[in-house]
């Protein structure tokens, strides 16, 4: 008997892979764009049940791990916190919320109708397409998002918010810039935050002179109005010693 199991053959584990050797971005602006959507993203939903991956294998079908996409830019909600080395939506139990590409002429065909139709197929809610150059996209942003009750369909986003993230998008040279909605401000990128640092501490460097110059502005005016004192009293005891009351000058 023992025999005879031993030569039944195993199901053989299914491999999902997290790497294809493909490079990260097409172009250098598309890396810019890339890595600053990560970066600003991961930065305001840092206190959120929420990931954001780039560029990482978006597994959507258990069983078949050809069936995979890697998003450049992509978020989650509801989820264990943390990195992955990829994605699989049947553990995770949850799909893609948001979902941007960086589009180029290149991949225009792939991002425009195969990752659309998938993206939208799988209930990814919102996919946005930035053209960093601006070579088939003029105003380089384009967001889609999912309507409809029974049958849901991807439809533009005309005024540039995203709902999901309550953030308005616009376009900022070759980046995505980023505004909340609820109070605008914009969501800095790691450069900008360097110089708000940079610019706070030298603020906060300004300010601290400009208090050790007033401690030291009133601690000479205590010290002026102390040997004014001392010389009025000497005055006094002078004038007492030849006989005048100086209270009465």
């Amino acid at each position: 008997m023992t025999t005879l199991l031993a030569n039944i053959p195993r199901q053989q584990e299914i491999v999902y892979p997290s790497s294809d050797g493909e490079p990260l971005a097409e172009t250098y602006d598309h890396l810019i764009a890339i890595t600053t959507t990560l970066l600003i993203l991961l930065q305001y939903l840092e206190d959120q049940p929420a990931i954001v991956l780039a560029d990482q294998f978006l597994y959507y079908a258990q069983g078949f791990p050809r069936l995979r996409v890697a998003p450049d830019v992509m978020v989650i909600f509801n989820v264990a916190p943390g990195g992955r080395d990829n994605y699989k939506t049947w553990i995770e139990g949850q799909v893609p919320a948001v979902i941007f590409e960086m589009t180029s002429p290149s991949t225009r065909r792939q991002d425009e109708i195969d990752k659309k139709q998938l993206y939208e197929s799988i209930g990814v809610t919102e996919y946005w397409q930035f053209d960093p150059r601006g070579e088939w996209i003029p105003e380089k942003l384009r967001g889609y998002r999912l309507i409809g009750e029974l049958e849901q369909v991807y439809v533009p986003i005309t005024n540039q918010q995203s709902a999901v993230l309550q953030l308005q998008l616009s376009v900022d040279q070759n980046t995505i810039a980023f505004h909340r909605l609820d109070n605008g401000a914009k969501l800095l990128t790691t450069k900008e935050l360097a110089m708000s640092l940079e610019q706070a501490e030298q603020k906060a460097a300004i300010e601290a002179q400009r208090a050790n110059i007033e401690a030291q502005r009133a601690s000479d005016e205590t010290q002026r109005a102390n040997s004014e004192a001392q010389r009025a009293e000497i005055l006094a005891d002078r004038l007492r010693q030849l006989g005048i009351d100086p209270e009465k000058l």
